[in-house]
């Protein structure tokens, strides 16, 4: 059951409902919590113990005429954003059972009561398709939250907006959730091509046109699979001039990632069906764009394959050629995602010829080891377009991290035979030589790599945006990134 979320003016509450207030770091009550504090005798203040002190994902219950949720905001000079602190009283709400809840947040202007209400959507999530009969700990229990707001109309169509997001970022997490058996190359085109609104362009190029272009490089990495590969474009054409060089965002879409012929082992391989994280949020922001109608032109190319074993498995030593005409010496086909970006990319550049590329993909583990599992490793020899990126995953939650892609590092991917190696044949810097390999296929256009291999999955979840399991990262980061820097206002 999808959660109902409605505004209201602070007139039309129901003083029956649970509600759900802040309070700051330091023992300092919000001013709507003050107010409720002086209707109950200075109960809220006393709750304000060791236990609760106002941090963020710190909470108290008051049970007086009314339940009463305080949530922890953080510092009161920096508070946590809106959507976290409505996802985290929605969550609290949900474990205790509630079915309807009240939010009185500090920001209570139509744009505030969209962000809080955009973040009890995204905390609403569940991805229970193959449970017969969900537990009722796995069960949403709240149904509607009433959000408190100056102009209830006017929130509404705020979070119009907002909405707009929350369904890319839930179709992200829906495919990337999906089991390998139910979602492969080509039923992740049909997926795009059934629910794709009005005006989103859906292609895609099979086994036979890839091989005909020389897409050798992203055809090796399926050649062993039962599955056939496929390349997914989707286009939205939003700008006053439907000429314009649009932005381009090129994705990795491994459905399911085996290692090849260099086979992974068999613990946590489960969760190589998440291998396609990268591409599932790249469709998920291609939907939003134009759900919203963004007034921008944008182009996505998604490499889908499945990397599996059988007789006709790239053999570790094999020689491909490429689209860009570059032969690439495949030393270790588990390190296939990198060979999927080499013909998406050049394909995109080729055909496209867009106004910047930025690719996202879960590439490396070595990006993991250097960075944790909070932050995306950002890769650009482009400092404009590195500072906006960077400035979009700050404002959305959505971190990145810019890391070095040094021109001397390609000396690591030298082959004896062929114009490059796949990997390097040293343990150090993965992350960072693997950009350093997608170089090669981008030409001259301004291009940014996101490897975003640890925050496009997380379990146990570490915020109350999203439950275990896909979180969709790279959607709202990528929307803000467009609308900010290049929609027309």
């Amino acid at each position: 059951m999808s959660l109902h979320i409605e505004f209201i003016t602070a007139q039309q509450e129901d003083a029956r409902h649970p509600v759900a207030v802040i309070a700051y770091q330091d023992g300092i009550l919000g001013d709507v919590a003050r107010t409720l504090d002086a209707g109950v005798a200075g109960a809220l203040s006393r709750n304000l113990t060791p236990r609760f002190t106002g941090k963020p994902n710190n909470h108290a219950l008051l049970h007086s005429e009314r339940l009463i949720i305080l949530i922890g905001a953080g510092p009161e000079t920096a508070p946590l954003p809106a959507h976290e602190q409505a996802a985290h009283a929605c969550q609290v709400a949900d474990r205790q059972g509630l079915s309807t809840l009240t939010l009185r947040l500090e920001d209570a202007s139509p744009e505030g009561a969209a962000r809080a209400a955009f973040g009890a959507r995204l905390g609403s999530y569940r991805f229970h398709r193959y449970k017969s009969s969900p537990s009722e700990q796995e069960r949403p229990l709240l149904q509607r939250v009433n959000i408190i707001t100056t102009a209830p109309e006017q929130a509404k169509a705020a979070f119009e907006r907002h909405e707009a997001v929350a369904a890319g970022v839930f179709l992200a997490r829906d495919l990337t959730n999906e089991p390998a058996n139910a979602l492969y190359p080509e039923q992740f085109v049909s997926h795009m091509e059934a629910i794709a609104p009005p005006g989103l362009q859906v292609e895609a190029l099979d086994v036979a046109q890839m091989q005909d272009l020389g897409m050798h490089a992203l055809l090796c990495v399926g050649q062993g699979s039962a599955r056939d590969s496929r390349l997914l474009i989707l286009r939205w054409q939003g700008a006053d001039d439907p000429q314009a060089a649009p932005l381009a965002f090129v994705g990795k879409g491994v459905t399911f990632d085996s290692g090849g012929l260099s086979i992974k082992p068999a613990a946590s391989m489960e969760l190589m069906k998440q291998d396609m994280g990268a591409a599932a949020s790249i469709a998920g922001l291609m939907l939003t764009l134009a759900t919203r109608r963004a007034a921008v032109n944008a182009v996505a190319v998604l490499g889908l394959v499945e990397n599996m074993v059988d007789a006709h498995s790239t053999r570790p030593g094999d020689v491909v050629t490429s689209l860009s005409g570059q032969t690439i010496e495949v030393v270790n086909t588990d390190a296939e995602g990198r060979l999927v970006l080499a013909d998406a990319l050049a394909y995109c550049e080729r055909r496209f010829k867009p106004r910047l590329m930025i690719d996202l993909a879960t590439l490396t583990g070595a990006v993991m080891v250097a960075l944790g599992t909070d932050y995306g490793g950002l890769f650009s020899e482009h400092d404009p377009l590195s500072a906006q990126l960077i400035e979009a995953g700050i404002a959305e939650g959505e971190p990145l991290w810019r890391l070095p892609m040094p021109e001397s590092y390609q000396q690591h991917l030298h082959s004896q035979i062929a114009d490059m190696k796949n990997v390097a044949g040293i343990r150090f810097g993965g992350a960072s030589i693997a950009a350093r390999f997608l170089r090669k296929f981008v030409g001259d256009t301004p291009w940014a790599h996101l490897d975003v291999s640890s925050p496009i999955w997380r379990d146990p979840a570490n915020s109350a945006l999203a439950p275990p399991g896909a979180t969709g990262y790279g959607v709202r980061l990528l929307n803000r990134f467009i609308s900010e820097r290049y929609e027309a206002v």
